[in-house]
């Protein structure tokens, strides 16, 4: 192990030495062409021409453009083929194996998944980093966030130190370099991040015998200056980028994103959503970014409500309308009880590790940050009546109606009090338990963050958060109800996916998640890395059994 300190000097030094990055976008490089190909619609999914590698300097591809697009018979689709170089899914000779268990599917996986470094096509919206690292898998052949902790969740063992000591390198790489962890490694994902949970990386990282935490102190900080960023001065009432000041003076954070134009990856999606209504269209162009910002893109959780009646339970007005538009959207009105769970547990590691670090003076102050948050979160999130934390409305001054699996993550950092835990392991079993695990929300729609969808996060941070205040008996049931559900898609499709439908499921049924804006995808990180953590603490469960019954090629 590295002596502390040692590795942030040569990570440092190595960020000094670089070169400035590239960020530009490909919006801000082909112009009037990105334009043209996304409304063409020249590709089925908008993110396959940002992802695309130019063949040429992209200069010269505009300047070619812009020369031959007014000449008759021009064709844009034959154009963008002999200018880019479509970034297929990696190849592979990998298929699950009939008779294989899912243990033995998802260890096979990981190299499959990892991607290197030196193979990333010149002049891509790719962002260079410096270690080999796990993608998602299918269209998300990038490194991506949060998803990346809980894909570390799998990768336990001597022989993927390594590759964990690596990943943890690769987003203090990213911290150093554009002063925040990215939504994705892709230029046009700088604009946000995701929910911040480097400090749980580190951590985990730590146990695992791959890193020395203390080491990674710099970088947690200008994480945390990252999302603080205008809070200085803020009077009560007013916000600024991801800060909030309550008008009792309480500080909390919300998500943002710094453009407030069409995302790139979705351009022609986001295109239409804001012509289907009558917002200021870079209001809503905000708003869709930032829920991107959340992870949770997109659910009713981020919708308008509007006040419902007395005598209508929390969410009946959702719950009734089975397409929730986004043009409803108010993500940046809304204080997330998970964000500020978050930072309350990046506040504290700061304290712990500045203390470490023999820094007295910011150990005190990143306590009393953490202290101040944990009462403000008391105060704006949680529900007394209800025994559940919901978002919070500060535009309002009002808690949010509808119940989420994000309730539990104060849980899952160990902020809640032993009676609010209680409350809410009562609440939960109630209205959150489902026949195949933890329902991400109470609302149905056709969004994918929403019931009847699971997701392998949501399910992991309440299996864990139960247990550590003494729930064992409901986070065993969350646990092994969401075994069975991945093992049945397993048994019958012979892949692991996305998100899972939390239903129950017939012989020749599928269990795999629905709605969103892009088909279910295979492969998959999270489900992987969280499958095989809880596989490992079940060693009797039935998953342990099941097999592929057919052969299914992975996608990339």
């Amino acid at each position: 192990m590295n002596a502390p300190g040692a590795s942030t000097a040569k990570r440092s030094t190595r960020a000094a030495a670089a070169p400035a990055p590239d960020t530009l976008t490909p919006a801000d490089r082909y112009q009037e062409l990105f334009v043209a190909v996304q409304s063409g619609r020249v590709f089925a999914d908008s993110k396959t021409f940002v992802d695309c590698a130019p063949r040429a300097e992209p200069e010269a591809i505009l300047a070619a453009y812009r020369a031959q697009c007014g000449e008759p018979g021009f064709d844009l689709a034959a154009f963008v083929q002999a200018n880019f170089e479509l970034v297929e899914p990696a190849p592979s000779d990998y298929v699950s194996v009939p008779g294989q268990p899912i243990a033995a599917h998802i260890a096979d996986l990981w190299p499959v998944l990892t991607r290197h470094p030196q193979v990333h096509p010149p002049r891509s919206s790719l962002l260079q980093l410096p270690h080999p690292y796990v993608v998602p898998g299918g269209r998300f052949r990038e490194l991506y966030y949060w998803d990346s902790y809980f894909t570390l969740l799998g990768l336990s063992g001597e022989h993927h130190r390594p590759l964990v000591r690596g990943m943890v390198e690769n987003f203090a790489f990213l911290i150093d370099t554009h002063g925040h962890v990215p939504n994705g490694t892709r230029s046009y994902y700088l604009g946000r991040s995701q929910p911040p949970v480097f400090a749980l990386m580190v951590e985990l990282a730590q146990q695992q015998g791959a890193v020395d935490a203390i080491d990674f102190l710099p970088q947690l900080r200008r994480e945390h200056a990252w999302w603080m960023a205008g809070s200085e001065g803020l009077a009560p009432g007013d916000a600024s980028r991801r800060v909030v000041r309550l008008a009792g003076g309480a500080l909390l954070n919300r998500y943002w994103d710094e453009r407030d134009t069409p995302r790139e990856e979705s351009w022609i999606e986001d295109v239409a959503t804001a012509q289907a209504c009558d917002r200021e269209p870079a209001l809503i162009y905000r708003d869709i970014r930032a829920a991107c910002e959340s992870g949770w893109d997109f659910s009713t959780r981020w919708m308008r409500e509007p006040p419902p009646p007395g005598d209508v339970q929390p969410c009946a007005h959702v719950r009734a309308a089975t397409a929730a538009s986004l043009a409803s959207l108010c993500t940046t009105d809304i204080l997330p009880v998970d964000l500020n769970a978050f930072l309350h547990q990046l506040e504290c590691t700061l304290a712990t590790l500045s203390g470490q670090a023999g820094d007295a003076a910011a150990a005190q102050a990143y306590s009393q940050q953490a202290e101040a948050r944990r009462d403000a979160i008391g105060e704006c999130f949680w529900d007394p009546q209800q025994g559940a934390f919901f978002d919070h409305d500060w535009r309002r001054g009002v808690r949010r109606s509808c119940l989420t699996a994000a309730s539990v993550v104060p849980l899952f950092v160990g902020l809640a009090t032993a009676a609010q835990a209680e409350a809410l392991a009562e609440t939960v079993s109630q209205r959150l338990l489902a026949h195949g695990g933890l329902s991400t929300t109470e609302c149905g729609s056709d969004q994918q963050w929403d019931r009847p969808n699971g997701w392998a996060a949501l399910q992991w941070m309440a299996v864990r958060g139960l247990a550590d205040y003494g729930h064992e008996a409901l986070s065993r049931t969350i646990a092994r109800r969401w075994l069975a559900t991945v093992a049945a898609l397993y048994e019958r499709e012979g892949k692991l996916v996305e998100k899972y439908a939390l239903r129950r499921v017939e012989r020749d049924d599928t269990a795999g998640g629905a709605g969103g804006e892009y088909p279910l995808q295979d492969g998959f990180g999270w489900t992987n890395g969280v499958t095989a953590a809880l596989l490992a603490e079940h060693p009797q469960h039935t998953a342990h059994g099941c097999v592929a019954h057919a052969a299914a090629p992975q996608h990339r």
